[in-house]
């Protein structure tokens, strides 16, 4: 059914909405567009390549954000509607943010059929398109408009059963065409609209956090479906003392709670934001939000409205974008390799798309649907009822608590959908290494943990074979401090569950201490920190050392390991045997040296590494023991863990952990700090 209305029915920006919860239909996306002037997120919103005579997104964007994009995150949201189109020129909305993920919708909501509705005036066309699951583009119907149109139309789910998107093209005319206001609805009205509270773990980024929660105040609609902003702040940057929080938290008035607490990592944080939800008794959804990220308000409102259409209570996560590249899109979806059991992209996609570069009409691959095991906690909704059901974050401080989150929604019936529309910028991992800081300990000891929970196979697959390999990388890289905190992460894991929750706290502080004892792990900022390296005979006869074959990896490892047991150069403990850049500092390189100084991969300093024959026999020893000690009790291990995690995750040991008592009534009042 297509309707053109002309005239008067014609809805100005600002309204109350194109389509009006009337019992049926419910607006469920919404086409909006960035709130400021900034070039590099334009093309998530508006594909401007279609544009005869195009130029540069750059030329057509100040014609874009002159026509209706708010200058200003205040501005109010209705000001983010409206979109105008120079004559001659033609931009698709088959972009990330305003394109319609109907396959989505068709795999996971209760609609069978979705509509158009949008509001133009001036003269052009508009062309209604939808995409198959390899991208292909088809063309469903067009309208011309001359003046003022209301414009309607009713379309089907059912081709969209593995992909594929609607969205529409806008062209100007004889003269520019404007955009006034357009959304997607779905008839998913007949049950009662959800809010949520939203969870944000802090730890001494207040500048970050009094952002977000301006951006969340200027936006009348993402507010609507709020019923609280819980920020737990577990840092001594206090965010209640930040510079402009006192203003954002008069502004969200009741919908702002923050609540000082020991630091318990960002699992302890979001268990305190799911704590409070339940305890609350009045969200349908607890929403987890990191506190390092920029958002798209809509985004939020997509998500609760995604999570109400579902057929069953569903956990809706958004993607993440690079906050320092900000149209590269880090992640589609995630999976957990099973065998592995490692995390990962999803099966046929990759980290790190640039959507200025190939936009989502340009890339097929993008069109397919994707089917999650997990979504990252830097952005995820998750209906209260399941909290209820399965429990709250495992108490592993950091890392693998979203992944083992979601398999085990995944064990109890329940899905993770990666909601295309729903996302953050977040600082990616491309930047990052921290498998040999301090984050050493609670990659291995918490990968192990997960896969005790969940892995199918007897003796948790490749994972012993890759974490001896690991151990082995960073004992021939000189990376002692690493590997000590890698061996008490197993030590501690044969300790049994009890541990997760007394250790909590206390983990942190004692393995940040023992860097003292370690110089690999002591980071220099200057650069002529280190002395100058000794020039003498190339340790790999002036070749471009390469990673050993797989032919040749057994003797080549044999090699390395008896490099490692002889004596040490006393000259390269005065002066290093190579300078060496991140790239370049990997551990087949890294095992020819008795010394080197190696940049780290974020660029803010750099360490020494030096060989000790010693600490290598005494840390290798150590990890052999621990790996087996690990498999042979691996079935009594599996047994105990899996006993202990209903009680662990629950409302009662959190309370215990936060020092709660449940049996006192709930009497903390929003707007003040706990």
């Amino acid at each position: 059914m297509t309707t053109v209305t002309h005239g008067s029915d014609l809805q100005l920006e600002g309204s109350a909405g194109l389509a009006p919860d009337d019992g049926v239909w419910r607006e469920v996306h919404r086409i909006v567009f960035p709130s400021k002037a900034d070039i590099d997120v334009l093309p998530l919103y508006v594909d401007f390549s279609q544009s005869e005579g195009y130029a540069s997104a750059e030329s057509d964007s100040m014609e874009f954000v002159g026509a209706g994009v708010a200058e200003s995150d205040t501005e109010a949201a209705g000001n983010r509607r409206s979109l105008t189109v120079p004559s001659g020129k033609r931009y698709s909305l088959g972009s990330y943010f305003n394109a319609f993920p109907a396959s989505y919708w068709r795999k996971w909501t209760r609609a069978e059929e979705i509509r158009f509705d949008g509001t133009f005036t001036g003269s052009g066309t508009v062309t209604l398109f939808k995409s198959n699951a390899r991208g292909a583009r088809q063309r469903v119907t067009s309208w011309r408009v001359e003046g003022e149109a209301t414009l309607s139309e009713e379309l089907t789910l059912a081709p969209f059963a593995d992909g594929g998107w609607y969205w529409i093209d806008v062209s100007g005319g004889s003269e520019p065409l404007t955009l006034v206001e357009a959304a997607w609805s779905a008839p998913v009205a007949d049950a009662p609209a959800g809010k949520a509270s939203i969870g944000v773990t802090t730890m001494n980024r207040p500048d970050y956090c009094v952002k977000t929660l301006n951006a969340l105040a200027a936006d009348a609609s993402v507010l609507e479906v709020l019923d609280e902003i819980v920020i737990v702040d577990q840092g001594t940057q206090l965010l209640r003392e930040q510079e402009g929080f006192d203003e954002v938290a008069a502004l969200l008035g009741s919908k702002l709670r923050v609540i000082e607490q020991a630091n318990l990592g960002g699992s302890g944080g979001f268990a305190r934001g799911m704590f409070e939800a339940v305890r609350g008794e009045r969200s349908k959804y607890v929403l987890l939000l990191d506190d390092d990220v920029n958002i798209e308000p809509e985004g939020i409102v997509r998500a609760v409205q995604f999570g109400d259409a579902c057929r069953k209570p569903t956990l809706v996560g958004g993607h993440m974008f690079d906050m320092y590249d900000r149209s590269v899109l880090h992640t589609l979806g995630e999976s957990v390799n099973l065998y592995r059991f490692f995390w990962g992209p999803a099966r046929g996609l990759y980290h790190g798309h640039n959507l200025a570069a190939s936009n989502l009409r340009q890339t097929p691959w993008m069109h397919r649907r994707v089917d999650t095991d997990y979504n990252g906690w830097w952005m995820c909704l998750i209906p209260v009822e399941i909290v209820q059901e399965i429990g709250l974050a495992l108490p592993a401080f950091i890392k693998w608590d979203d992944a083992e989150y979601g398999l085990r929604a995944m064990e109890h019936g329940y899905s993770t959908v990666s909601l295309p529309g729903a996302c953050v910028w977040h600082v990616s991992w491309n930047d990052k290494d921290d498998t040999i800081d301090w984050q050493a300990y609670y990659h291995e000891r918490n990968r192990f943990l997960v896969a005790l929970l969940y892995s199918p196979y007897e003796r948790g697959g490749r994972l012993f074979r890759e974490s001896s390999y690991t151990d082995v990388k960073h004992l021939i890289s000189m990376q002692y401090y690493a590997q000590t905190l890698r061996n008490r992460a197993l030590s501690d894991l044969l300790e049994g569950p009890a541990h997760l929750h007394r250790t909590l706290a206390s983990t942190l502080p004692a393995i940040r201490a023992a860097r003292a004892e370690h110089p690999d792990a002591q980071v220099q900022a200057e650069p002529d920190a280190f002395p100058i390296p000794k020039r003498g005979k190339p340790a790999h006869k002036g070749k471009e050392p390469k990673p050993p074959k797989k032919a040749t990896l057994l003797p080549w490892a044999a090699q390395a390991a008896l490099r490692q047991l002889r004596p040490v150069k006393p000259e390269a403990t005065e002066r290093p045997d190579a300078t060496l850049a991140a790239a370049e500092g990997k551990w087949w390189e890294l095992s020819l040296y008795d010394s080197a100084v190696v940049s780290m991969a974020d660029g803010k300093g750099a360490v020494w590494y030096r060989r000790d024959a010693k600490k290598f026999r005494s840390l290798l020893a150590e990890s052999a023991d621990l790996h087996r000690r690990m498999l042979t009790s691996w079935p009594q291990l599996r047994a105990a863990y899996k006993a202990a995690l209903p009680e662990i995750t629950s409302m009662q040991a959190w309370a215990d952990t936060f020092g709660v008592d449940l049996s006192a009534p709930h009497t903390a009042s929003a707007g003040e700090k706990d």
